[in-house]
């Protein structure tokens, strides 16, 4: 094992902690699946870091990051809903603009190439905000109980910036695969 792998290593172990996470979840162990949501939060900033820091960046790690936090991310959201601590509305919304955005990069991958960009502010505004309301959910039925207020205000922004987060990927895919395919059929003409 080299030091650069190890930014991979610990995607692979926020992968595995996704199990214990959501089994704590489901077994009403919410203090426990706080502290391994936060373990698993802080793996994230680390791993990115070191990654970025040492120069230890890599394809696969370009791959795997994403897809740990993804599957912490959604698994939550499906559990705390199918529990009834999220309204079922809001998991649907971001499980389908996960849905959309995964779709469209395919898509636009076999269409065309692979799509090169950078995620949008926006769409890490609203990730950061999603792991949020998990916390908040969390820490209200582990630790202490936090006014309905604060749930549902911060519901409603994530609600909203899944929405705009997912309309600007269709948006920005959108008008790059427009202006790209007009480019190829003029070049064909």
């Amino acid at each position: 094992m080299k030091a650069r792998h190890i930014p991979n290593i610990i995607s692979v172990c926020r992968i595995l902690l996704v199990y214990p996470v959501i089994s704590s979840m489901l077994g009403k162990r919410f203090d426990w699946a706080l502290t391994l949501f936060v373990i698993a939060g802080v793996s994230d900033a680390l791993d990115g870091f070191l990654a970025k820091h040492f120069h230890w960046q890599s394809r696969l790690g370009s791959y795997i990051d994403p897809l740990a936090d993804k599957l912490l991310l959604v698994s939550s959201y499906i559990v705390l809903s199918f529990m009834g601590l999220l309204p079922f509305w809001l998991m649907a919304t971001v499980v389908l603009r996960d849905l959309v955005i995964f779709t469209g990069a395919v898509l636009y991958y076999f269409l065309l190439r692979p799509f090169e960009g950078q995620p949008l502010l926006i769409s890490k505004v609203n990730t950061l905000l999603q792991l949020f309301l998990v916390f908040i959910i969390l820490l209200h039925h582990g630790f202490v109980s936090l006014p309905a207020s604060i749930i549902t205000g911060l519901t409603a922004v994530v609600f909203l910036t899944t929405l705009v987060s997912g309309a600007m990927y269709v948006y920005v895919w959108g008008s790059s695969y427009y202006r790209e395919t007009r480019v190829l059929g003029m070049r064909n003409d």
